[in-house]
């Protein structure tokens, strides 16, 4: 199933938080580390996604 990504749309995952937690842990280095440059919009992006998850209960 193709899944379209770019500006203005969700990619929705249901799962249980240890899931979306492992995505997070996955998606970190993309976020600038290791010298690799990140879009100001994918760290927002990525900010507001962690805050999703660590308010989900455990």
């Amino acid at each position: 199933m193709a899944v379209r990504r770019g500006q203005g749309y969700t990619l929705r995952v249901s799962a249980v938080p240890a899931v979306h937690r492992q995505l997070l842990a996955r998606c970190q280095p993309l976020d600038g580390g290791q010298g690799a440059a990140a879009v100001p919009a994918q760290r927002k992006a990525r900010r507001e996604y962690e805050n999703r998850v660590s308010a989900l209960t455990p």
